[in-house]
């Protein structure tokens, strides 16, 4: 029996993919993006345990105000417990669910071959991915969340070249990836992958400030405002022309 530590669940959910959906928030994830909203899902070992059929049958209680919409799986990082995930979405899809998950790609590997066999078989269940991209430029994106986005692009590329539906999100921070020239240079990648069906910008905002402060965190972007709407404008411009 397949288990997962979940941190929460959406019944009604609105912006995370496509139609109405229910929502799984993973727990657990290996980068610290300074924006982070949910640092309550970065421990691993926090969380609700579900198996995954328990967690399937929990989901097929709403079918009916999903049915036009989906699940969605999100975090965290939710491919930290890719097995887990791989078989729920196998039981969802018996039930024609459609499936959906958030995901940063930050744990595919292309050089390693089991990985690389993992994310497939999750693939096979999986109608669509939201992909994080969190900065195109990999020295920035190292200053930003910790890590490297070699990950993220390859991933973004294997999903392209596999023909799987992409939608691309990309939080725009001001100071950080509220800038012109990077915005290009991800709109030149987005242009070369060949199954993107949307490009969502996500404007920073502060509300998991708050969670920070009671989780006894620093807040390191502490007193940087969210980006005007001219240059959500703007940003959506540079993204979305082909």
């Amino acid at each position: 029996m397949v288990k997962g530590f979940v941190h929460s669940i959406e019944s009604f959910g609105t912006v995370d993919g496509p139609g109405i959906r229910f929502v799984a928030f993973m727990q657990g994830c290996p980068m610290r993006c300074k924006y982070c909203h949910n640092p309550d899902t970065w421990d691993f070992c926090s969380g609700q345990e579900f198996s995954a059929s328990d967690l399937a049958k929990t989901t097929l209680k709403y079918k009916n105000y999903i049915l036009n919409g989906g699940v969605t799986v999100s975090g965290g990082e939710p491919l930290m417990q890719i097995e887990f995930v791989t078989e729920f979405f196998k039981q969802l899809k018996m039930n024609g669910i459609h499936t959906a998950i958030d995901t940063s790609g930050i744990t595919f590997d292309r050089e390693d071959g089991e990985c690389v066999r993992r994310h497939a078989e999750l693939l096979k269940f999986t109608d669509l991915v939201l992909l994080d991209i969190k900065h195109i430029d990999d020295g920035e994106h190292r200053k930003l969340t910790g890590r490297s986005n070699k990950n993220t692009l390859a991933f973004a590329e294997y999903l392209s070249d596999t023909g799987k539906d992409i939608w691309i999100r990309h939080v725009l921070v001001p100071g950080i990836t509220d800038n012109d020239e990077y915005l290009n240079e991800l709109n030149k990648f987005i242009s070369g992958l060949r199954t993107v069906k949307k490009v969502e910008v996500l404007p920073y905002h502060t509300m998991g400030e708050v969670k920070y402060e009671k989780l006894g965190f620093a807040y390191s972007l502490k007193g940087t405002l969210p980006p005007t709407e001219e240059r959500v404008t703007n940003a959506k411009k540079i993204l979305m022309k082909r």
